[in-house]
């Protein structure tokens, strides 16, 4: 209190000045018509200004959500895709087993939305860290999509935290078609460029051409048949010359992901127990 005091007596003269200005400026406008206009013209401008400023900064605040959002809202769309692709197939021909099996599998998938807090492109087995885990009922083997394609495999996994392998790792392999064919190969990434990939093992009666699309294949517990992969690009020759290599122009853009969806199949479990122990009794 005594400081206030001080400081009051020491700069009175100042605080009076301050005050009669003041009220000398509400007199001016309240009393004037002119001056009142100007001053509402004014106030209302800057006010308009202000409230604008706050609009646009909201609208960058809420940006994620509104990206997530639209992410989740893409692929549901290439699920239904898919879903009245294979229901006007069965409306036309007779479904095999497989066929009807994919149909069922994919009406049990749950995507859940995850947000991507570490990421890298640069390294030759890159990684990805997302915000969620065990606790959202997230497991190892579910695979991880976004609004423009497929992103990775889970890998190890905390409560809270999940690391997932993506397309690009020297390590990943995933099974994928051509949509027009059905022929499928291993989707692999061999270094260099984040936007490309290698599709291995077509066969050479295949029939395809650049541009041609192409997406999951569904044969693992991974992923759900027709989750978008990209595009053709280029056909090559395998090494061995017995298959044709096709270069990917991967739909996902990795260096600028930021939200992504977890695949969460209702039997995954199941049928990924199921695979590991065809696998080990092939081994045997």
């Amino acid at each position: 209190m005594r400081a206030l005091l001080d400081f009051i007596t020491k700069y009175h003269h100042w605080l009076l000045l301050v005050v009669l200005e003041g009220f000398s400026l509400a007199l001016l406008f309240q009393f004037n018509h002119y001056h009142n206009s100007v001053w509402m013209t004014t106030a209302n401008r800057v006010v308009g200004a202000v409230n604008a400023w706050e609009q646009q900064a909201m609208r960058y605040i809420t940006m994620g959500e509104v990206n997530e959002d639209l992410m989740l809202r893409n692929i549901i769309l290439e699920q239904n895709n898919e879903a009245m692709a294979r229901r006007l197939t069965e409306l036309t021909h007779d479904s095999t087993w497989t066929e009807r099996r994919q149909a069922r599998l994919l009406a049990d998938v749950n995507m859940l939305p995850a947000r991507v807090i570490n990421n890298n492109v640069l390294l030759r087995d890159n990684f990805i860290t997302i915000d969620r885990g065990t606790a959202d009922g997230v497991e190892p083997e579910m695979g991880v999509v976004c609004g423009t394609g497929i992103v990775g495999i889970i890998f190890l996994v905390s409560k809270h935290y999940a690391i997932v392998q993506p397309v690009l790792n020297s390590r990943s392999r995933i099974s994928c078609r051509l949509r027009n064919s059905q022929f499928f190969g291993y989707l692999k990434w061999e270094g260099g460029s984040p936007l490309f990939a290698t599709l291995d093992d077509i066969p050479r009666h295949a029939r395809f051409k650049v541009g041609d699309t192409v997406e999951t294949s569904g044969f693992s517990s991974v992923f759900p048949p027709g989750i978008f992969v990209g595009k053709v690009a280029e056909i090559e020759n395998s090494d061995d010359g017995l298959s044709f290599k096709l270069r990917i122009h991967l739909g996902t853009d990795f260096s600028r992901l930021q939200n992504v969806c977890v695949v969460q199949q209702r039997f995954h479990s199941e049928l990924h127990d199921l695979e590991q122990q065809a696998d080990s009794i092939a081994q045997l």
